[in-house]
């Protein structure tokens, strides 16, 4: 009898071995909700969008509940310069005043968030859209930023200060894919709406969904404890020593780590900011005992490098 199968033994081997190798992970996320913020790089690249689409659509089969949690930045960057509107960014967050806040919510609800949805989509009709605007998702206020001492206003940039997590919930039983733009409407100015940063808003629906992991795709491979030296990159680090770190970061990777530590403070076991410019980072970061990026836990315990 001819043998017609393509794949050799002894690579069919290996392929077993890593899935097999992938149970403990698998059993620790099985019917467990992980919260996925996706943005910068890794949403401009067609190879690396159809890989996080690919990463998402199999978490979703295997029996993981993900959700993802998206920005838009050089989208909307580059949408800005476009319409000529200036685009300035202070202690990490864009300014956003009311002519730029139109532009953050097109891009993001009505670009982004859609096609985002049709990648993961193309695998299943498995995932829908939602804004953080949907059914009292999100609740925001506005917010400043505190740079040199000084009070800086950041226009229409808000806080996500309440969260109502029924439409996820209801999505996630009846086995969908909830993927939600990072808008929020403005409780204080009823009918506008606030540009919400994705990371915070991601940390505030693990929390509220009681989340077993924050995932955050970043465009760097994790923290590093002496920036620029590349040596000291953190894989592992407790809420109390992210706090004393938190100072003494750069301004870009302030709210990032301020979303982890929320997370974890608010009662999601674990946070982790990966570098999403690697194919298939979720995975890693999730199924393997290496990881890919820096974890944050709730505790006290030594930094491990």
């Amino acid at each position: 009898m001819t043998d017609t199968h393509d794949t050799p033994p002894d690579l069919a081997a290996v392929k077993a071995t890593t899935l097999i190798g992938s149970l403990p992970w698998l059993k620790k996320f099985r019917d467990q909700i992980v919260v996925v913020k996706y943005g910068g790089n890794a949403m401009v690249s067609d190879e690396l969008q159809e890989a996080f689409a690919q990463d998402i659509a199999y978490l979703r089969y295997v029996g993981v509940q993900p959700v993802v949690v998206h920005g838009g930045g050089p989208q909307i960057s580059n949408m800005l310069d476009r319409l000529a509107i200036p685009s300035e960014f202070k202690g990490g967050y864009r300014v956003t005043n009311t002519e730029a806040i139109s532009v953050v919510r097109m891009v993001l609800t009505g670009q982004v968030n859609p096609q985002l949805v049709a990648k993961i989509n193309s695998h299943g009709p498995i995932a829908t859209g939602l804004s953080g605007e949907d059914a009292g998702l999100f609740g925001g206020r506005r917010r400043g930023v505190v740079i040199d001492g000084e009070d800086i206003d950041l226009g229409r940039v808000g806080d996500v200060v309440e969260v109502d997590p029924t439409a996820v919930l209801d999505h996630l039983a009846a086995g969908r894919i909830p993927v939600i733009s990072s808008i929020a409407p403005d409780l204080d100015h009823p009918g506008q709406s606030l540009n919400v940063n994705a990371d915070a808003a991601a940390s505030a629906l693990a929390i509220a969904l009681n989340a077993r992991k924050l995932v955050v795709l970043t465009d760097v491979p994790g923290l590093y404890a002496d920036w620029p030296n590349r040596e000291s990159l953190v894989s592992h680090l407790t809420s109390a020593q992210l706090t004393e770190m938190l100072p003494t970061l750069e301004s870009g990777m302030i709210p990032k780590m301020r979303a982890c530590l929320d997370a974890v403070e608010g009662g999601v076991d674990a946070a982790a900011i990966i570098d999403g410019r690697v194919p298939h980072s979720v995975l890693v970061e999730l199924f393997t005992n290496e990881g890919i990026g820096t974890e944050v836990v709730l505790g006290q315990s030594g930094v491990t490098a």
